[in-house]
C-alpha cells in the first residue's frame, strides 16, 4: 500500500512529472497532422500505451482507427503490423510457425506479425476462437511459444483490436474472459461537421503531410516507469473500489434498481485497470497525483466491457454505459 506523502513531496513530484510528460504534446501535435478530431481516441491510445495495456476500439468502418495506430507507430519510431482477421485465419498466421529447411535438414522458425511493437488486430471478432486465444495468450504473457521454443515479445507491446458493431454476419463475438484482457474498450463516434469538412479538404488536396518520428521507444518505457510514481491517496483507492463493488452488489450502494439489470460485475482486473488508467490519465494531464475526476474520466472505457447485462436490461434498452453512469452519480466522491 502506498505511504502518505507530504504536500511538499507531492509538489516536487508534480514538477518532475510536468517536465517528463512534455513529450505528449509533441506526440499529439505530430499525430494530428494525419488525424483530425478524434481527440478521445488518441487520448485512449496513449492511456493504453503508457499503462502497458491493450485497447479494443469499436466503431463503424472509416473512422481512422487503422490510420491512428499507424500514425502513432511512425511518431514513436516503432514497428507496426496489421493483421486482418478473417474466418479462415490460423494461429500460425498470427504468431508464426516452424518451417523445414531442406538444405540444412532442420526446422527454422518463421516469426509471425505479432512480433511488433504495435499490432493492429483488425476486426478481431471475425476470427475463430483458436486464433483469438493465440493472440490473447500473447497479450497476457507477453511471449509466444512456437514448437518447443518460447520467444519474448518486443517492448513496448500494444495490441489495438477493432470490431465493427454493425455486422453480425460471419462474426465470433469475443467471450467475456477474453474481452476482460483489454485494459480499455473505447467506442468511436462520427467526427463533428467542422472536423469532417477538414478531413474532406485534406484528402482532396492530396492527403496529410508525412509523420516524422518525434520520440523513441525508450521515452515510452521511461514514461511507464514514471507513471508508477504518480501519487494515489487512500481516499481515491476507496473510491475506485466502491465503484467496482457497486457493479457487483448495487444494493449496498442504494442502487436496488440495478440488481436485476446486472448479470455479473467487474472482476479485480477492473479495479486494477481503473487505478492504473487513472494514474496514466493524471500523467497525461501533467499532474503528479490522482484526483476523482481522473477516475470518472476513464471509468466508462475501463468498465464497459467488464459488466454483463441481463435480458431484462436488453429489453429495457439499458446498456453497461447507462449502469456505469448511474453508479458514478450515486457513489460518494471523496
Amino acid at each position: 500500500m502506498e505511504t502518505t506523502r507530504t504536500s511538499s513531496e507531492i509538489q516536487e513530484l508534480n514538477e518532475i512529472i510536468k517536465e517528463e510528460s512534455a513529450f505528449i504534446d509533441l506526440l499529439l501535435m505530430e499525430i494530428n497532422k494525419s488525424i483530425i478530431g478524434q481527440k478521445t481516441m488518441l487520448e485512449r491510445l496513449l492511456l493504453a500505451l503508457l499503462g502497458n495495456g491493450h485497447i479494443l476500439l469499436e466503431g463503424v468502418p472509416g473512422l481512422a482507427k487503422t490510420l491512428a495506430i499507424n500514425s502513432l507507430a511512425k511518431a514513436i519510431q516503432a514497428d507496426f503490423s496489421r493483421i486482418q482477421f478473417t474466418p479462415d485465419l490460423l494461429p500460425s498466421d498470427v504468431i508464426g510457425t516452424q518451417i523445414y529447411n531442406m538444405q540444412k535438414n532442420e526446422f527454422a522458425i518463421k516469426k509471425g506479425p505479432i512480433f511488433s511493437n504495435f499490432v493492429l488486430a483488425d476486426e478481431i471478432n471475425r476470427a475463430p476462437a483458436k486464433v483469438q486465444s493465440a493472440l490473447l495468450e500473447a497479450m497476457q504473457e507477453r511471449q509466444v511459444t512456437i514448437g518447443e521454443n518460447t520467444y519474448k515479445l518486443p517492448e513496448p507491446f500494444l495490441v489495438l483490436a477493432t470490431q465493427n458493431p454493425v455486422e453480425q454476419e460471419g462474426t465470433y463475438p469475443l467471450p467475456e474472459a477474453q474481452s476482460d484482457r483489454f485494459m480499455l474498450k473505447t467506442v468511436i463516434t462520427y467526427p463533428k461537421l467542422e472536423d469532417e469538412r477538414l478531413i474532406m479538404r485534406q484528402n482532396l488536396s492530396g492527403g496529410a503531410e508525412p509523420i516524422k518520428a518525434v520520440v523513441n521507444t525508450d521515452t515510452i518505457l521511461n514514461a511507464r516507469k514514471r507513471v508508477k510514481d504518480v501519487y494515489m491517496d487512500e481516499k481515491i483507492e476507496k473510491y475506485i473500489l466502491d465503484i467496482v463493488f457497486a457493479t457487483r452488489n448495487p444494493e449496498d450502494y442504494r442502487l436496488n434498481s440495478l440488481k436485476p439489470l446486472i448479470s455479473f460485475g467487474a472482476s479485480p482486473r477492473g479495479s486494477i485497470g481503473l487505478a492504473n488508467t487513472a494514474r496514466v490519465y493524471a500523467f497525461i494531464k501533467r499532474r503528479g497525483y490522482v484526483i476523482p475526476e481522473d477516475v470518472r474520466a476513464v471509468a466508462h472505457d475501463v468498465l464497459r466491457h467488464r459488466i454483463g447485462i441481463t435480458y431484462e436490461a436488453e429489453a429495457e434498452n439499458v446498456t453497461s454505459e447507462d449502469i456505469i453512469s448511474q453508479i458514478l452519480d450515486r457513489v460518494e466522491v471523496p
